[in-house]
């Protein structure tokens, strides 16, 4: 999941690479585009597994955005604005999760059809970035952690064809909503990890300020 593999720990050493940088801009346009293209197919076939999935494609697009945007700024901002990115990931993640509950009780099967579909092109839009960033897969930490990621992910969408196979072999609903739960899950844990990071973070940089201050 995004926030499991995916934290935002790029040094100014990596983004001052040009090649590394366009490759951070192209996958955030792909995982940005991934995310509307998996919410809207999600929710007009009912599939909560989809839904979850675009839960990558949300965090991922947000890892990359600060990557890009505030690597290089001062640690406060860092935080803040990965602060942001986990209250919406939990948020969502919640929101995932009390919806897969919620078709666990109805028991109404996704369109299996659509879930396989989008599940195998969010495979390809993975697979994609993992290829351009296979050439970076032994750099410094952040390229190594953004490279296991997508190949993550990657395994995370053959999560979601196996679960459209189990709703089209059973006709019933809860192998897509056991994926989504799973899923729902991990973000909603991995959005709490990143808040308390964040929170520690400003923590120590205001105890560090007043403490510049009394001096």
């Amino acid at each position: 999941m995004a926030d499991s593999c995916c934290a935002s720990k790029s040094g100014t050493t990596a983004l001052n690479n040009p090649r590394w940088r366009r490759i951070l801009w192209f996958a955030l346009v792909i995982n940005a585009a991934m995310f509307l293209v998996e919410i809207v197919a999600g929710v007009s076939a009912d599939s909560r597994a989809l839904q979850a999935d675009a839960l990558d494609f949300l965090g991922d697009s947000a890892n990359y955005a600060i990557s890009l945007g505030v690597a290089s700024m001062a640690l406060a901002w860092r935080a803040r604005a990965a602060l942001l990115k986990a209250a919406t990931m939990l948020l969502f993640g919640l929101y995932v999760l009390a919806s897969a509950i919620y078709g666990f009780a109805t028991g109404a099967a996704p369109q299996a059809e659509t879930m396989g579909l989008i599940g195998a092109l969010a495979f390809v839009a993975n697979m994609l970035v993992a290829v351009m960033l296979y050439k970076y897969r032994t750099g410094d930490a952040n390229m190594r952690s953004v490279w296991i990621c997508s190949r993550n992910d990657a395994l995370g969408n053959l999560a979601v064809i196996a679960a459209a196979f189990g709703v089209f072999g059973t006709g019933q609903a809860w192998p897509d909503l056991i994926v989504a739960t799973i899923m729902a899950s991990l973000a909603i844990w991995g959005g709490a990890q990143v808040i308390r990071q964040a929170r520690g973070e400003l923590g120590e940089e205001a105890l560090a300020a007043s403490s510049s201050h009394s001096h």
